[in-house]
């Protein structure tokens, strides 16, 4: 059994259960988030959407080309970032973030963030 330390680091779990193993005939998604007890999580609904050529759009640090369509999603996410820690989309897909534990040293510049990735 591992023990807890103060130095660990903590994380985030996701957790998938479907039929049989859920009571009920649906899939399952849950996600549990090593965010800060007091950080406000929003429960937000962005509609499907069609973009202009060319068009930008502004991630949390970043701004990236938009693509052409994108899905209707359903997100939790921090309410101060662009990103989110889970979701699901119009079709069913679901989605969360985990933490990734590098040695690879952190760049400079400002870049997207898991979470951006995410959504």
């Amino acid at each position: 059994m591992a023990s807890w330390s103060p130095d660990a680091p903590c994380s985030c779990d996701c957790f998938v259960a479907a039929p049989p193993a859920s009571a009920i005939p649906a899939v399952i998604f849950a996600k549990n988030s090593d965010r800060p007890r007091d950080e406000v999580q929003e429960v937000v609904f962005v509609p499907a959407g069609t973009h202009a050529p060319g068009s930008r759009l502004q991630c949390t640090y970043i701004e990236v080309e938009q693509v052409a369509k994108t899905h209707a999603v359903i997100l939790s996410r921090p309410s101060w970032l662009w990103g989110a820690e889970m979701g699901a989309n119009e079709h069913g897909f679901c989605i969360g973030n985990e933490a990734v534990w590098t040695k690879e040293p952190v760049g400079e510049e400002e870049a997207l963030l898991g979470m951006d990735l995410l959504r």
